[in-house]
């Protein structure tokens, strides 16, 4: 199993029947595959759908029906259709339970930094700021460190995409919760240890005493 998709699976035992839940563009799109059958969520996508499933399968493809990457999605039975207004109306009044996002750093202060590189050309933040702002729990899920090393930081060094501080990092090495006290490690996954985590991240972390695996 790929780190993205180690990523992917932990992520969704987040997820509690009846959420409703924004997913970003890329790595946070696997989430569904791995979404426990037990569990029914409403995916929602900024670009005005409630009720996005995965493509049932080839051929299906329709050009009007994507995600917010442009990619194509299928819809749940009782699935509805928005604008942009009223899906961005959703996101900043609260109404959305849970956003998974990706990242390029996190710090100690919680801060996600996900919408731009300065100096590379990028197709603008999407619903980022707004989602980080308005969705009740935001759940970043990205990989641990990337060619230019750890993405878990002392404080971000690229803009922040809001003040916010999130509320979970999961990558393949570990479950992160920030905190006022700092980045709390309350998981590290199979065959990774303690040291592992802190030797792959420039940030200090606080070992939970409940720590587990």
């Amino acid at each position: 199993m790929s780190a993205k998709d180690v990523i992917a699976q932990r992520v969704s035992r987040e997820l509690k029947d009846g959420d409703r839940v924004n997913l970003g563009i890329g790595l946070p799109t696997l989430v569904a595959q791995y979404l426990p059958r037990d569990v029914h969520v409403f995916f929602h996508s900024e670009n005005g759908i409630m009720g996005m499933s995965p493509l049932p399968g080839e051929g299906f493809e329709d050009i009007n029906l994507t995600d917010a990457g442009g990619r194509p999605v299928g819809a749940l039975p009782g699935a509805c259709a928005f604008d942009s207004a009223f899906s961005f109306g959703m996101i900043r009044g609260g109404h959305l339970d849970v956003t998974v996002l990706g990242g390029l750093e996190v710090d100690e202060l919680g801060r996600l930094a996900n919408w731009m590189v300065p100096g590379l050309m990028v197709p603008g933040m999407g619903g980022a700021m707004d989602l980080v702002t308005g969705a009740r729990r935001v759940v970043v899920a990205m990989t641990h460190r990337s060619k230019a090393g750890s993405k878990i930081v002392r404080r971000c060094t690229l803009p922040i995409t809001s003040i916010r501080r999130v509320d979970l990092i999961v990558t393949e090495l570990a479950v992160i919760r920030p905190s006022a006290e700092g980045l709390v490690l309350e998981e590290v996954m199979d065959g990774i240890s303690v040291q592992d985590v802190i030797d792959a991240t420039d940030a200090t972390l606080v070992v939970a005493p409940t720590l587990k695996a």
